[in-house]
């Protein structure tokens, strides 16, 4: 057996043993993702759904306030400046 045909077969072994590593490390990689796609589907689905139905609450109050708070008071304020304007201009040509 001379230097060139053990360096050869040792080359062979290594690779045949790398490849080996590769398969297992791909397995694992792959049982990983399969593992992250059901945590996103177990856990982060109800989280987004929990945000989701938040953000609903959120915007009905929302339009709850502003048409029985907002609106009334913008109303109420948009009167009393036309009543006082009214009351300026009638005092200024009485005055005049």
């Amino acid at each position: 057996m001379t230097a060139l045909s053990f360096v050869r077969d040792l080359a062979i072994v290594l690779l045949a043993i790398e490849s080996l590593v590769i398969g297992i490390v791909l397995i694992i990689l792959i049982l990983e993702v399969r593992s992250l796609a059901r945590l996103l589907r177990d856990e982060i689905k109800p989280i987004l759904n929990s945000a989701d139905e938040t953000v609903r609450t959120v915007r009905g109050t929302t339009t709850f306030v502003s048409e029985n708070l907002v609106t009334p008071v913008v109303r109420l304020s948009s009167f009393a400046t036309g009543v006082a304007q009214a009351l300026r201009i009638l005092t200024r040509r009485g005055g005049s």
